[in-house]
């Protein structure tokens, strides 16, 4: 089978791989689409802190069940699947009290652990989400994107009724403000690209505004009629969107860290205390975070089709880096397509 192996930095090597086959408990996926995601990119540019190589990418992606191994009568051959990419010990502190996603010894697939760029792939039938015949291929590429937002939403308590700003109109700022808006929240989105704002505008998020044009303080007070914002996502991870959202958000708001930030911010700990804001980290998703992503598709209330960018073929996964690179703020989702 073919297998896409970044062997460093800007290098991909195709390999001919022995098809793997399932053992007891486990599934056979056959992959149909892979989507790029900004941590693959960082992995490309060789600026991701806890990936070496050579590595196998792949952890946003769609298949179809090709096999199954001895034990499993849940799971139907043919079906359209995705799956979690977590790697977890389950004896750690974190794993004991349900909290896995957050293992102390936690490997993802792609980073640290073999991905899915290869035309088989196996993994466990528990890490298994089966996805609705109607689900495009490039649908069910989305659904761990998607789970990012649905977790990183449901770490504020309660979003229905309030005021929130997401910093960021990127692919997971974008999904992030779907996701806020279907759980009852009056969104406000911000980005410096106009084309990301025109994507989320597409999406159903209606109050868009480029910090170039208008201040947030004149945007927050137009789209919440001067009553502040409750609720800060920063889903861009850099210093100046992190200070925006922690000297903007109403005193006793919450500021939700879901950017990766490659280089350390400086933030105002003593505005933070001053105003005792809650100050909360969210890290990827659990399995019900994928089933809800699926239902929230599957409902429309998550719109996908805006960020459909472009899809490049398996042997050109090459290219679709170069393509990100040239068109930076202008593209949102890429796919490989097996």
């Amino acid at each position: 089978m073919r297998q896409a192996v970044m062997t460093s930095p800007g290098q991909i090597e195709f390999r001919d791989a022995p098809e793997p086959s399932p053992g007891p408990g486990e599934v056979l996926m056959r992959i149909k689409r892979i989507g790029v995601c900004g941590s693959d990119v960082h992995v490309w540019h060789g600026k991701h802190p806890y990936t070496s190589y050579p590595v196998v990418q792949g952890h946003e992606y769609s298949a179809i069940i090709e096999a199954v191994g001895e034990g499993i009568n849940n799971l139907k051959i043919g079906s359209k699947a995705t799956a979690t990419p977590q790697l977890i010990c389950g004896k750690c502190a974190p794993c004991k009290r349900g909290d896995y996603h957050i293992c102390d010894v936690l490997k993802v697939e792609g980073f640290q652990a073999p991905g899915t760029a290869q035309d088989l792939f196996v993994t466990t039938a528990d890490k298994v989400v089966t996805l609705p015949d109607s689900f495009s291929f490039e649908q069910g590429a989305l659904v761990e994107p998607v789970s990012v937002a649905v977790h990183c939403v449901n770490r504020v308590d309660l979003v229905a009724g309030k005021n929130v700003v997401v910093f960021g109109a990127g692919p997971i700022g974008n999904l992030v403000g779907q996701v806020a808006r279907a759980n009852g929240a009056k969104v406000l989105v911000t980005d410096l690209s106009d084309f990301r704002l025109e994507i989320a505008k597409k999406c159903g998020l209606e109050n868009c505004f480029n910090p170039r044009t208008i201040s947030l303080k004149e945007a927050s007070d137009k789209v919440f009629e001067k009553q502040g914002f409750d609720i800060a996502l920063e889903c861009v991870g850099v210093e100046a969107t992190m200070t925006d959202a922690i000297e903007n958000v109403e005193k006793g708001g919450t500021v939700v860290v879901v950017g990766v930030f490659g280089d350390k911010p400086r933030i105002d700990l003593g505005l933070v205390q001053d105003r005792e804001l809650k100050l909360v980290g969210t890290l990827m998703y659990k399995y019900e975070d994928y089933l809800k992503a699926v239902e929230l598709i599957d409902s429309g209330k998550v719109k996908t089709e805006p960020l459909f960018s472009k899809h490049f073929d398996f042997d050109q996964y090459a290219e679709a880096y170069d393509f990100i690179d040239e068109q930076r703020d202008k593209t949102m989702k890429v796919f490989i397509d097996l």
